[in-house]
């Protein structure tokens, strides 16, 4: 890391049966050994990047596979019943917008590994519930898993951010963001998958069969197993020696304060909060309003297929482009903020063209012809509903990525990912209770307009951090003012590997 005093990272090949050193002396155990996978050379168990996979595949598992169900529309659910599905992600995203803002101060009181595996559990009974709804439409325990999986999943991708934003070297995090996001995203793609297969032969807008929610179900309890396997934060060492900046000795008082501290000193991310609201908003108009309204059962769970796999093109792209090393940081951090502004008005471009061939009352007709994957038409629809994903993963991606540009600080990104996730979700619970609306929804067209509108008009309120706040670099002393660490606490010399060649010289 280019702003530290100690030695920079050097990314070599090391022999596979080396022991790891740094400042902090040797560090024994078999979570400190490379690993050797045939001719590769793997990072070692509590290595940034092996506790990135992990997480990605706790997420791969667990939101991947409720992303996978609610891309089919409704949850899997169809006509008079997708209400149930509007009316537990309202719950969802209602709680989670609280809990996700105060998230933080768990994940750092209670730790990584809790905040995941709890947070894996709500997605699984969040699924149980549709799979309940399909026998006897218990709308009640549908929207209380809703409930239980918004404080889950808040505490959940508070925890995930944290690592994805505070555990990569500066020079990293773009490829770390867009590894989590193609990870995750599989997840949905390969749900996606399973969705497609079992519903292969539904022309029509029937619900999905109760097996596909058994599969998900089962993955999403794997996922919160898994996270038992990852290591603590504070056992984390990166391939400069150096460690994870964190709070050594955390209470609930501390990280409740913590909260208002980084409001206080860093009050600039909130110019950042209207991208944080906007970044879930159009989920339910594609969802539900997009691939449910115009799509058949078998149809919709393709779209869904090719959405998430352009997601994981989209996270590759720009997760590698934020990364060029041939360009400054702040550079790349407007250029950045420029491609948004692009694709932003030529993809929902092209999504008003579309939206102006059809109405909520024409959707509503008995009769209503839903394309399918022979129509005639199909094609158009089908790449934009592909760009609508590779938007939201470039989204995302650089979002996290602008927040990871502010700080390196553990502790503190913790509560951006709270404040990320908690505003996101408020917008999600405001556009999912509009659309389920019974009485007198919003029509289509203006659903679709705000969507446009909280994109383009969030991108402006940003732009200061991208010209003023975001810099080549963040000095260790900066990142070290809101913990309980030292600069010795943190920073390693350059890792070194004994292989027995060299014991032997």
């Amino acid at each position: 890391m280019a702003a530290r005093k100690g030695p920079t990272a050097a990314y070599t090949d090391f022999p596979a049966n080396s022991a790891l050193s740094s400042g902090h002396g040797l560090l024994e155990g078999w979570r400190y050994r490379p690993l050797r996978l045939g001719p590769f050379r793997l990072p070692w168990y509590a290595s940034p990047e092996s506790q990135l996979i992990l997480v990605s595949f706790v997420c791969f598992l667990c939101p991947g596979m409720f992303n996978a169900l609610n891309g089919l529309g409704g949850s899997g659910q169809r006509d008079k019943d997708i209400y149930a599905s509007t009316a537990a992600n309202s719950a969802l995203y209602a709680t989670f917008s609280v809990v996700g803002f105060f998230a933080g101060t768990v994940t750092n009181t209670l730790g990584i590994r809790f905040a995941l595996s709890f947070g894996g559990l709500g997605y699984c009974i969040y699924i149980s519930s549709f799979l309940c709804y399909n026998h006897t439409h218990n709308l009640g325990y549908t929207v209380f898993s809703g409930f239980l999986l918004g404080c889950c999943a808040g505490i959940l991708w508070c925890a995930q951010g944290a690592i994805m934003m505070s555990y990569p070297p500066e020079n990293l995090k773009g490829r770390y963001i867009s590894w989590f996001w193609m990870i995750f995203n599989l997840g949905a793609v390969i749900g996606s998958l399973v969705g497609l297969g079992l519903n292969i032969h539904e022309r029509g807008g029937e619900a999905v069969k109760d097996s596909t929610y058994v599969g998900f179900l089962i993955l999403t309890f794997l996922g919160a197993c898994l996270a038992w396997t990852l290591v603590d934060a504070k056992d984390v060492v990166r391939r400069d020696g150096s460690r994870i900046i964190l709070m050594k000795h955390p209470t609930w008082k501390t990280e409740i304060l913590g909260l208002w501290e980084t409001l206080r000193t860093d009050p600039y991310v909130i110019l950042l909060f209207p991208m944080f609201f906007a970044s879930n908003w159009f989920y339910t108009y594609q969802y539900n309003d997009v691939n449910a309204a115009q799509f058949n059962t078998r149809t919709g769970a393709l779209n869904n297929t090719l959405y998430w796999l352009a997601q994981m093109f989209g996270a590759l792209i720009f997760g590698f482009a934020l990364d060029y090393p041939n360009v400054r940081r702040t550079t790349r951090a407007k250029a950045a903020w420029a491609s948004l502004c692009a694709l932003t008005f030529i993809i929902w471009g092209g999504g008003y063209a579309f939206q102006r061939k059809y109405t909520r009352a024409d959707v509503a007709l008995e009769g209503h012809q839903l394309y399918d994957w022979t129509s005639s038409g199909y094609i158009g629809p089908m790449f934009l509903y592909i760009s609508y994903g590779f938007y939201d993963a470039v989204w995302q991606t650089c979002v996290y990525w602008f927040m990871g540009a502010i700080t390196n600080n553990s502790r503190k990104l913790a509560n951006f990912a709270g404040f990320y996730k908690g505003i996101q979700s408020a917008g999600a619970a405001i556009i999912w209770r509009l659309d389920g609306l019974q009485n007198s929804p919003p029509p289509y067209m203006n659903l679709f307009a705000s969507c446009w509108a909280l994109l383009a008009g969030s991108l402006v309120i940003a732009l200061p951090v991208m010209i003023l706040k975001i810099k080549d670099t963040v000095p260790i002393e900066e990142d070290l003012k809101f913990t309980d660490e030292t600069i010795e606490d943190v920073i390693g010399d350059r890792v070194t590997y004994d292989s027995p060649e060299q014991k032997m010289a």
